[in-house]
């Protein structure tokens, strides 16, 4: 080694010239605007296509949209939707859901039964804060997802309206899923709007 080289590395040690360039690359970052994102105090925009707990709509009128089909449950890749459909009495042909179950704790928020459901009873919110000590409370029933549709009918709305999966306009909102006539007796008293 040169007498030069031996120099420089006994000057580098003697001065501390790492420290240097480690703090010299701190005190750079020093004066960059924050980027860390403080969680409780700061609320976050979420898109309106965003994917959150899964919650139960009704029409306008208060009706129960779900129809009990169980498209939603087949068409779930995680099998976390449980769909229990009876027929109903009073109306010959007419189903619903007589029980719905969704465990967050499986679903992999993808989608797939929002997309499936041929009524848009089932939507995505916002809703991303529901943690808890027991995991028992993340078994979503009928009863909870209505609760949630009710709380978050906007996102809920503004999510379908984003995945074109509803139109806001007013041929949507007279729309109904309308079962095929009985030839008994007709389950609906007058032909639908839309094939008038």
């Amino acid at each position: 080694m040169s007498v030069s080289v031996l120099a420089k590395q006994l000057l580098d040690a003697v001065m501390f010239r790492e420290i240097w360039n480690a703090m010299k690359v701190t005190f750079t970052h020093m004066f960059h605007r924050p980027i860390t994102f403080q969680y409780p105090r700061e609320e976050r925009t979420i898109p309106d296509t965003h994917r959150g707990a899964l919650a139960l709509l009704r029409y306008d009128d208060g009706a129960e949209r779900c129809v009990g089909c169980d498209l939603c449950e087949v068409a779930c890749p995680s099998h976390c939707i449980k769909v229990v459909s009876t027929e109903d009495e009073s109306l010959p042909l007419r189903r619903y859901a007589s029980e719905f179950y969704i465990d967050i704790t499986k679903c992999v928020f993808c989608g797939y039964c929002v997309e499936a459901c041929p009524v848009n009873a089932l939507a995505m919110t916002k809703m991303y804060e529901y943690s808890t000590h027991d995991k028992r409370t993340l078994l979503f029933d009928k009863k909870r997802l209505y609760e949630i549709g009710e709380r978050f009918i906007e996102d809920a709305k503004k999510y379908l309206y984003a995945h074109n999966q509803e139109k806001n306009d007013q041929m949507f909102h007279d729309y109904r899923y309308f079962f095929p006539q009985s030839v008994l007796k007709p389950t609906q008293p007058l032909p639908p709007k839309h094939l008038t």
